[in-house]
């Protein structure tokens, strides 16, 4: 692998793992955690990554290696300053119920597009997976992981942050259309949110218990 290919790869994993230590990322990439180090000096030199010391139970402070904000610039944003100018000409040519309806009618669609694909699903498991997939598709770096008693919908990345840092119902909105797809069987709770300044979205996904 070039230098160029591992530095997207370490980059990539940082988005869409968080804070890694270089023995980490070195195992990921296969390569050595000096290479790694060097890699990430570099990147630090460019103002994409930040290193923090964390001290664990035993030995040393552990150095993990992050993303900035320039770093996270990297990923798509779905052209970030042509969406907020089109919001904000929205809410100045129509108010807030004319930037309402064009959420609904967002939501609408997504739903005609995802419903068909996920209902093809025989078992909750496989709806959220179907889910994450479309998501994945759509550029939210979408992931699943099963926990104990159902579900966590991952998303790493958000390529409408700008949209949705302007008006908190496009998130509202997804909330409303995961419910929509999943079923009434599903239970669904957002418990961290990249608006809010996490490091990413994740839905926690259960089934109802009769």
């Amino acid at each position: 692998m070039s230098d160029e290919k591992t530095i997207e790869r370490l980059l990539f994993l940082i988005k869409t793992r968080g804070p890694q230590t270089a023995v980490a990322l070195g195992e990921l990439v296969g390569t050595t955690s000096v290479a790694v180090r060097q890699h990430m000096e570099k990147l630090a030199q460019q103002g994409l990554v930040i290193s923090e010391d964390r001290r664990e139970s035993v030995g040393r402070p552990k150095k993990y290696w992050q993303l900035t904000e320039q770093g996270n610039s990297r990923f798509p944003d779905r052209h970030a300053d042509l969406t907020l100018e089109m919001i904000n000409s929205v809410v100045e040519t129509f108010g807030e119920e004319g930037l309402n309806k064009l959420i609904n009618k967002r939501e609408k669609r997504s739903l005609e597009i995802y419903k068909p694909q996920v209902e093809k699903s025989d078992s909750l498991a496989n709806k959220v997976k179907t889910l994450a997939k479309i998501r994945e598709a759509e550029g939210y770096m979408a992931e699943v992981e099963q926990v104990e008693g159902g579900f966590l919908l991952h998303e790493n990345h958000c390529p409408i942050c700008i949209a949705a840092t302007s008006c908190q119902g496009f998130c509202r909105s997804e909330l409303q259309l995961f419910q929509e797809v999943l079923g009434d069987n599903a239970e669904i709770n957002r418990e961290s949110h990249i608006v809010s300044g996490a490091r990413r979205c994740t839905y926690r996904i259960v089934e109802k218990t009769s």
